[in-house]
Parts: structure tokens; C-alpha cells; sequence
């Protein structure tokens, strides 16, 4: 059974993405495990000598309560979607979110993790700031990302972006799995840019390795990735875009502000963040 790790604040985002990350739960037949996570404030104990822990333990106790209070709302929303089967499990850690994000992929064998984001700010902050860049970008297994706008509708059309390596193929049909759980079918997109280095005997060799599945193969001559991107996503409906990470600064170009504002704001689509050795 698959684990999928689904970070939550208890905010309208978050719940807008607790609703996918059930949807994408009874698709590749898994179980959700929930992530809430606090920081504590510094104090300095010189000053509160006596009740230093006491401070410490009543906002702990409170982010507990608060924990407790939430948890049969999301419950609520499982069971108005019919979907209540679905195992979950919950943690609650102290510390940095991403810190924690990763740590717990590691200690609960995460396959995927579901987040929401908050338009272009939400983008930015996880995309290309600093620390949240480098965390994300950073873990290894599949991350979908959802913005507010993205409302769950059937999925019935995965894209793909590739650069036709051969390290995209694992990518690739962890994509097909999904979308043969779904009734799916996949789009591949390949922008040629003027300095790209793919034969066209590397791009028939894809189409006969996959000739048996529901999957097209795109192949656009352009300069301008984002913006054929974009085209791509709107002309050929795309449920779910897969972006594939292959080092920061490819995955960093692309979400730029009026980027992201575009395909998080516009399309209200989910993407899906696969990174690549």
C-alpha cells in the first residue's frame, strides 16, 4: 500500500488539497498520513525562570487541542466524498515544516506527498525561496502540488514533460500506472530548443518502448519552454501537469512570477514534481 504524506495548516488551502489527496489516495490505493507541524517561540529563560516550561507545555497542550478539534473536520469531509475507508494515520511535530516534511518521508516511507499552495505566493515560497526551494526540490519522491483554484475534477489527461533521458523513464511510468488506475491517458511534451541535443532516433525509440500505451508524444520546436508549456497545458486540456526536477536551477527558471501566476492562477491545474537523479 502506498503512503502519502499530506502536510496541513487546517487552512482553506490545505483543506482544498485534503480533497486530492484523498481522490489521488483511492487511486493508487494507499493510505494518507497527516502532517501537522508547530514552531514553537523563543524564550529567553533568564526571564521566566520559574515557569520557562510551563510557557512551553501550555503551548504545546493548546496546538494539541487545536490538533484534536481538526481532525474530525477532515473526517467529515472523507465521509462526504464517500471516501472515509481510506486509512489515515496523524502526526504532530515541533520544528520547521520542511524539515519535518522531510524527516517524516523518511521515517513513515513515504511514496508521495500531497500540498496545497496559495496562488503565486504559495508557488514562490516553495519553488524558488530560499530554504522552501532547496527542501522541496530536494526530497525524493513525488510531490503534487496543489493551488487553491484547483478544484478536484476526474483526472483524464496527465501531462508530461520530458527531455527524452533515459532517467525520465522511471518517471514516465510511474505516470502510466497512474493514469491506467485512472482511464487516463498522457501527453508528452518535448520542447526542442535551438541547443537541444535529442535525436530523432531517441524520440522513436520512446514511441516504440511505448506504443502500448495511452500516451502521445509531443515534439515543439521553441526557444520559449515556459510559454510553450503553457500553450500545451491549455490546447491539449490537462488534468495534471508532470514537471520532472532535474537540478534547481531548470525547476527555479520555470517558476518565476509571471510563470507561476499563469499556471497556478489560469489553469488551476495540480502539478506534480518528480525529481530526477
Amino acid at each position: 500500500m502506498k503512503r502519502i504524506l499530506f502536510p496541513t495548516d487546517f487552512s482553506e488551502v490545505a483543506n482544498n488539497a485534503f480533497v486530492h489527496a484523498l481522490e489521488f489516495a483511492k487511486i493508487v490505493q494507499g493510505e494518507l498520513i497527516l502532517l501537522h507541524t508547530f514552531e514553537l517561540p523563543v524564550f529567553d529563560n533568564q526571564f521566566f525562570p520559574e515557569n520557562y516550561a510551563v510557557i512551553y507545555d501550555s503551548l504545546e497542550l493548546s496546538q494539541f487541542d487545536m490538533f484534536k478539534e481538526e481532525i474530525p473536520k477532515l473526517r467529515a469531509i472523507a465521509e462526504e466524498r464517500n471516501l472515509d475507508k481510506i486509512k489515515m494515520s496523524h502526526r504532530l511535530m515541533d520544528g520547521d515544516l520542511l524539515f519535518n516534511i522531510k524527516r517524516a518521508i523518511k521515517e513513515d516511507k513515504i511514496d508521495f506527498v500531497v500540498m496545497g499552495t496559495s496562488g503565486v505566493t504559495g508557488w514562490e515560497a516553495f519553488f524558488v525561496g530560499s530554504n522552501a526551494g532547496s527542501a522541496i526540490i530536494g526530497i525524493d519522491v513525488p510531490m503534487l502540488c496543489v493551488p487553491l483554484e484547483a478544484k478536484f475534477k476526474k483526472i483524464e489527461t496527465i501531462g508530461f514533460t520530458t527531455r527524452f533521458r533515459n532517467k525520465d523513464k522511471k518517471a514516465l511510468k510511474t505516470i502510466l500506472d497512474i493514469a491506467e488506475k485512472t482511464n487516463a491517458k498522457v501527453k508528452c511534451l518535448y520542447v526542442r530548443t535551438s541547443d537541444s541535443d535529442v535525436s530523432k532516433d531517441t524520440i522513436e525509440e520512446w514511441e516504440t518502448e511505448f506504443m502500448e500505451k495511452r500516451i502521445e508524444f509531443f515534439v515543439v520546436t521553441s526557444d520559449e519552454i515556459k510559454e510553450t508549456i503553457l500553450d500545451f497545458v491549455l490546447y491539449k486540456d490537462i488534468d495534471v501537469l508532470t514537471m520532472l526536477t532535474y537540478k534547481r536551477g531548470f525547476f527555479e527558471g520555470l517558476f518565476k512570477p509571471s510563470f507561476t501566476k499563469k499556471v497556478a492562477t489560469n489553469f488551476d491545474i495540480p502539478i506534480l514534481a518528480i525529481h530526477i537523479d
